[in-house]
């Protein structure tokens, strides 16, 4: 047996892909990304005997054609670096969507091993898969696992260390029919022709893909003496339909399979059926999704409130220990005290908020509910220009855009890709909460949860509306269709939820202590220079530069402490909050910052809307910009994008000051 192996896991998004690679691996993961592209690559360790299995986590795709990123990094993967074995990860409660994926696999010519996972869901259904004849009819071993309790694992590993001594012989796994098969063999023949481009990629995989029309596959051959006769091959057919032939084609076979090798598939309608029906109706899905982000703000608030106070309390210690202290010299107190401790602690106090929050979308995300969210806003969504797909990226923007820029390598469209990049900002991120909290707590504490549920729904209309604008003007088309894996209903387990509300919150607190603590050494140094004059007063260099600001934020009712702390926010959304606690000279005091920002003359309800509201939407935070400039891989782009932000938010919020008179009188 071989010292060591290399595995791929490949598979459907939502089959438990993920699942299986954590318990396989367990702390022996490496984490980053795959060479030229913002695609996270996974990869462990582990053993199996004496041998060493190196194991791959590739990206979640529903095929091998070459349509996003994703998908193009999954199957290059397979073919340039060649793993001993590929592990394809089959959600068994829908095993025949799967088995498309499984035909281009085998067409990659690789050695195979099928994991039946969520086997016991399936059972539950009372769907039976026969492994027996998986063997017998596709070649492949399936081994039957339940990635969530650890079961059939340790035997998985064994069948692909087993396969990975086997060799590959999978090639001819579906016949295409005499008149494509005959286009396939002229393709082969040149292909052959080629020997360091036949000795790269298996010449029948190339061949299909070419026919298919796959423009990376049309680049492989770029460059290769034997394009020309492929090229007269690809002029004699109708790609789309010999596309859609050879997909009809690879359906048939799974047809005619199914009812071997799935003996007992159920088709009665079960109560994830029923559930359905209700939340995705046309007219009740969209209110059911409000009604449920509304509770989750609501109860936001309540859970977070005594961890808040805790905070609190332990931050003011801090601030008077050291005040109390008699530290020399006195800019050292002042730095401690009210720069790191005043301006951290004006943003650690939001923690629970923004955890909790965390935490109720992974419960939604992990039971299935999100997915059916993004389906039903896929017909709005269509409608403005943008596809279904869009949607996912938008809903991860609400713990934070970075990741949800990111999240738009899985759009085909490039117009559609940048569209969702451009208006992805407008999403209310983590980073966004605290300042909600703080002004919403202040100026309606008997409202504050709806009120912040009213800044995330604008942010909702805006990007829908910014994209139906983008679409109609500099980035025309027509969205693509949506299709999207339906993972059934689970009960969340707390485990799960919480180290997926981990995942995301630990970026805010990287920012803490780093972004956020820098910024927070900028405003203190600002609001106490030049020696001598009053901490944080308009003589100060903060003070300079918000009176130099306030003009342009006097239409919207901001004074220069608004200014200087909207200026600083371009850092961190976060920084907002600790800047009023510099500013005010309140510190980490959330009680004492409060009654400052409500005797602030320049400040009352309306106001206090707008500016949430500008917070909201007047320009990406630096890590934002930078990930758009790596997405979009353009300046031009990232400088429209601040552009843009900066010019809603002025005018939304200027209209928020000038009707609040008009729109609040009349209640």
């Amino acid at each position: 047996m071989k010292t060591k192996i290399r595995i791929a896991l490949a598979g459907n998004p939502n089959v438990g892909k993920s699942t299986i690679f954590n318990a396989l691996t367990g702390s022996r993961q490496h984490i980053g990304n795959w060479p030229g592209v913002t695609v996270e690559k996974k990869s462990g360790t582990a053993m199996v005997g004496t041998t060493e299995v190196e194991i791959v986590d590739l990206p979640g795709t529903y095929s091998l054609t070459a349509y996003s990123i994703d998908e193009v990094v999954a199957r290059d993967y397979i073919i340039e670096e060649k793993p001993d074995v590929v592990i394809h990860v089959i959600d068994a409660t829908n095993f025949e969507r799967n088995l498309y994926l499984t035909t281009q696999l085998m067409e990659l010519g690789v050695p195979l091993v099928i994991a039946l996972n969520m086997s016991d869901e399936a059972e539950k259904k009372g769907t039976m898969i026969n492994r027996s004849l998986i063997k017998k009819f596709f070649e492949i071993p399936a081994v039957r696992t339940v990635g969530s309790k650890g079961e059939g694992l340790d035997e998985l590993l064994r069948a692909a260390a087993k396969e990975a001594e086997t060799s590959p012989h999978h090639e001819h796994a579906v016949g295409y029919g005499d008149d494509i098969e005959r286009h396939i063999a002229g393709i082969v023949a040149a292909l052959e022709g080629d020997p360091v481009l036949s000795a790269r990629y298996p010449p029948r995989w190339l061949a299909i893909r070419l026919l298919e029309g796959d423009s990376n596959a049309l680049e492989k051959i770029t460059g290769s003496p034997k394009k020309a006769a492929v090229d007269a091959v690809l002029q004699s057919i109708d790609t789309e339909k010999t596309e859609a032939a050879m997909a009809d084609r690879r359906y048939e076979v799974i047809a005619a399979l199914l009812p071997q090798v799935c003996t007992t598939c159920v088709k009665e309608m079960n109560a994830s059926d029923i559930i359905d029906r209700v939340v995705t109706d046309r007219w009740l899905g969209i209110p059911i999704f409000l009604a449920l982000m509304w509770a989750a703000f609501e109860l936001t608030f309540a859970v977070a409130a005594p961890f808040m106070s805790a905070i609190d309390a332990i931050m003011a210690s801090l601030g008077g220990y050291i005040a109390a202290s008699g530290m020399e010299p006195a800019w050292l107190a002042s730095l401690l005290g009210d720069g790191i401790i005043g301006g951290m602690g004006a943003v650690l106090i939001f923690i629970p908020n923004i955890f909790i929050l965390l935490f109720i979308l992974s419960l939604l995300e992990d039971s299935g509910y999100l997915a059916r969210a993004a389906f039903v806003m896929d017909r709005l969504m269509y409608a403005i220009g943008l596809p279904g797909k869009s949607f996912i990226p938008m809903l991860i923007g609400f713990g934070c855009n970075v990741p949800a820029i990111m999240a738009t390598r899985t759009i085909e469209d490039r117009n559609d890709r940048l569209i969702t990049i451009l208006v992805n900002p407008f999403m209310s991120c983590g980073a966004r909460l605290p300042v909600y909290v703080l002004l919403a707590g202040a100026f309606f504490p008997a409202n504050a949860g709806t009120v912040v549920f009213v800044l995330y729904v604008l942010g909702i209309a805006l990007a829908i509306g910014s994209a139906f604008l983008f679409r109609k003007t500099i980035l025309p088309g027509k969205p693509a269709p949506f299709l999207m894996e339906m993972p059934p209903y689970r009960f969340p387990t707390a485990a799960t939820a919480i180290r997926h509300m981990w995942d995301r919150g630990e970026m805010y607190l990287r920012k803490a202590g780093g972004i956020i603590l820098a910024g927070a050494f900028i405003v203190w140094a600002l609001a106490t220079f030049p020696y001598g004059v009053e901490y944080g007063s308009a003589e100060s260099y903060a003070g300079m530069l918000g009176l130099l600001l306030e003009p342009l934020f006097a239409p919207l009712g901001f004074d220069w402490k608004v200014a200087v702390a909207l200026l600083f926010g371009f850092i961190a959304k976060e920084i907002v909050v600790g800047s009023f606690g510099v500013l005010y000279g309140t510190g980490d005091d959330e009680g004492s910052l409060t009654e400052a920002l409500l005797a602030d003359p320049s400040l009352g309800p309306a106001a206090a809307f707008a500016l949430m509201a500008f917070v909201l939407l007047y320009m990406p935070c630096v890590a934002t910009l930078a990930v758009i400039r790596k997405e979009t891989g353009s300046w031009r782009w990232t400088a429209f994008s601040v552009a843009y932000g900066i010019i809603v938010a002025y005018l939304v919020a200027f209209i928020i000051v000038k009707a609040w008179p008009v729109v609040m009188g009349g209640i």
